[in-house]
């Protein structure tokens, strides 16, 4: 993708199966403008890493700014172009705090398309809630994003790494009660709140089940002395906790070491193209992680209308795109959720308007999610994923285990 268009600014819209956003304002009511809004116009900001340790996901971003060209080739929302300004924050938080600041007082946006990554958003989450901004739709499941009572402007939209972490540990529990655990996990809130969530869920037992924790920095070079050591503590069930780059520099060491344990990927490392294709499908065959998103390259969902939605959108708008990188998925369900809220705001198109909207889904019908799972939230609580499904991998794709597992704020 050009300079422009990936770092800078874009204009888009929508079509297809996806969402029908073009056409006329809700009602005749009057107009109320925010900062960054005109009759043709509505501005948004946002930064994505494309640059730096995680640049691989700079390709969320690009789906972003990618989806919101499309809605404008359709006539925009509600007949307003998005012009989207987006930044590179080479995910470094200091940076994305730095390009946010430029955003929303140089720019003047309405509002920042929540971007991805748990350090970055943490950097700005203070900021932006006191500016009274919101962060639509960000992706990342710590918790400390749910927290509306504190931080009402900052909004997830992300299953919690608490709640993976708990499905992941009544899946060992129910496979093997007296499974010999180690973790690996990035140390920071991401890496944390898995092992948080793993501990929950084992109960009691997490101190007798998990014989070594190992924790590993963004910036290291690889992992391979934590497999290491991982492997000499004798346990035969691994958890990685941690991005694709990383992810895939353990099952590839895993495999050099003969070890064969039952290893479990987060969500947020198993894609098939960033870190199983990378690490080798051979090598991955039975790796076990939660999913709530349909794959592009899925034989069970490959003619489903959104799934043909998304290849044909990918195919023109990110041509460059290896269509197994699931990465953009999450970027494109991120820019629909926002457009949402925009059509639903109508003419009041305001900061505290957008808000309400936001806080107030209601068993939205998202695409590329899978069957049975909606969004809906509430101005107390922003949790707006209630159920995932654990999926295996056969060598070519995730094969779903189970029905979908409801989540509820119990989870939490």
């Amino acid at each position: 993708m050009a300079a422009r268009a990936s770092r800078r600014s874009v204009l888009a819209g929508i079509g297809g199966t996806a969402l029908s956003v073009a056409g006329g304002v809700r009602g005749a009511s009057a107009k109320n403008y925010g900062p960054g809004v005109t009759d043709t116009e509505i501005k948004l900001g946002t930064t994505s890493p494309y640059s730096g340790p995680a640049s691989g996901f700079g390709i969320y971003g690009k789906a972003q700014s990618a989806y919101f060209e499309m809605i404008n080739e359709q006539g925009g929302i509600n007949g307003r172009k998005i012009n989207l300004i987006s930044l590179d924050n080479a995910y470094n938080p200091p940076k994305a705090l730095e390009q946010t600041r430029k955003l929303v007082e140089s720019e003047n946006v309405l509002a920042i398309a929540g971007f991805l990554g748990t350090a970055p958003n943490t950097s700005v989450q203070k900021y932006l809630n006191g500016k009274k901004v919101p962060s639509l739709f960000l992706t990342s499941g710590a918790e400390r994003f749910n927290d509306p009572a504190n931080y009402p402007w900052i909004i997830p939209l992300y299953p919690t790494y608490v709640g993976q972490g708990s499905i992941f540990a009544s899946y060992i529990l129910g496979k093997n009660p007296n499974a010999k655990i180690a973790v690996l996990y990035l140390n920071d809130d991401l890496g944390k709140d898995f092992l948080i969530g793993l501990k929950k869920g084992l109960g009691d037992k997490a101190k007798t089940m998990i014989v070594r924790e190992v924790s590993h920095e963004l910036t290291d070079p690889s992992v391979d002395s934590q497999i290491i050591d991982l492997k000499s503590s004798g346990a035969d069930t691994l958890l990685q906790f941690t991005t694709p780059k990383f992810a895939a520099q353990g099952i590839r060491k895993i495999d050099d070491l003969g070890w064969k344990p039952l290893h479990i990927l987060a969500s947020i490392a198993s894609s098939i193209g960033a870190t199983l294709i990378p690490a080798g499908v051979e090598r991955s065959k039975g790796i076990i992680t939660a999913r709530w998103e349909k794959l592009p390259t899925d034989p069970a969902t490959l003619k489903d209308p959104d799934v043909v939605a998304y290849t044909a959108f990918v195919k023109k708008y990110m041509p460059t795109l290896n269509i197994e990188d699931n990465t953009a998925v999450p970027g494109y369900i991120n820019a629909f959720m926002i457009a949402h809220v925009l059509k639903k705001c109508g003419n009041e198109l305001t900061r505290e308007n957008i808000l309400k909207e936001a806080t107030n889904l209601k068993n939205v019908v998202a695409p590329m999610l899978l069957p049975g799972i909606t969004l809906s939230n509430s101005p107390k609580d922003y949790l707006a994923f209630h159920g995932m499904q654990l999926a295996q991998f056969n060598g070519t794709y995730w094969v779903s285990v189970g029905d979908v597992i409801k989540i509820s704020a119990a989870n939490k």
